[in-house]
């Protein structure tokens, strides 16, 4: 008796125990859950980059840390993007040459990364392939070409390209910080309608963003008004106008892995050949 006694109760301390670790699993996962909720909405949340439009400083198969507290918190900010208010609050200052990632305004399920070009009560225009921000042509210097082999916007069609190859420097912004340098490419200067825009004023509260592959890029440059063939043959199919503040989800600061494709995600054999290292942990300028 003593004996079947002493198994149930070593048989029901057994059971009590299961609960006690499923019970301390499911806590681990809910902890774990909303630190990296509270770290994903507050501080940094990832993405990766799906296409060559802001070639050559991010390439296909870059994942990289966004910011989300360098312009404070809107609804973009959510998950789900919940209607919980407008605007943005804990507001910060964007500056040209930042990379942001924002909500598509005419489809705010869409995230995009461009660069900032024009603030709000710039004029921004492109005349013969160049750059002119509120009246004055931004200066760029030729570094060399280069042959790439790239993705089009927006057919998704590969093919292989000749570029040139620039520094451009934008202007000081409001907080007077001093010209932002950056890498760009250009096809031509006058082939595509792209490289000759209407002057566009940006109105408050919104941004004019580019692409740094400027023949490769459906940006701020293309409107409902304004929507010329690109290199393709084909017209942007998503708009992308001026950009409100409210729809900036972060600011681009530094890539945390990079593949460059060769390796299927089945193929772990691969995976080590198909890293860029010296990517790793490269800021984003």
């Amino acid at each position: 008796m003593a004996s079947n006694r002493d198994r149930a109760k070593a048989k029901a301390k057994t059971k009590a125990k299961g609960q006690e670790s499923w019970i301390e699993t499911i806590k681990t996962v809910f902890w774990a859950v909303l630190i990296a909720l509270v770290v994903r909405t507050f501080a940094y949340e990832p993405f990766s980059i799906p296409s060559g439009s802001m070639l050559p400083g991010l390439l296909i198969g870059d994942y990289l840390f966004v910011s989300k507290f360098s312009y404070g918190y809107s609804r973009y900010s959510f998950p789900w993007s919940p209607k919980l208010f407008s605007g943005r609050i804990l507001a910060g200052t964007p500056e040209r040459g930042d990379v942001v990632v924002f909500r598509l305004p005419s489809d705010p399920k869409i995230d995009y990364i461009k660069r900032i070009v024009g603030l709000p009560g710039d004029t921004v225009q492109v005349k013969a392939g160049r750059l002119h921000i509120s009246g004055k042509m931004v200066e760029r210097r030729r570094t060399g070409q280069v042959v790439v082999y790239e993705q089009e916007e927006p057919t998704g069609r590969y093919a292989e390209r000749l570029y040139q190859v620039y520094l451009e420097s934008l202007p000081a912004g409001p907080s007077g910080q001093g010209v932002r340098q950056h890498t760009i490419y250009e096809r031509s200067d006058t082939e595509f309608g792209s490289d000759n825009t209407p002057e566009y004023v940006v109105p408050a509260g919104h941004y004019f963003m580019m692409g740094d592959n400027r023949d490769n890029s459906c940006d701020s440059r293309f409107s409902a008004t304004y929507n010329p063939t690109g290199p393709s043959g084909q017209r942007c199919g998503q708009i992308v106008g001026f950009v409100p503040f409210e729809n900036f989800v972060g600011r681009a600061e530094f890539m945390f892995f990079s593949t460059d494709g060769s390796a299927e995600l089945w193929e772990v054999w691969k995976w080590p050949f198909a890293i860029r290292y010296g990517r790793l942990l490269m800021g984003v300028r």
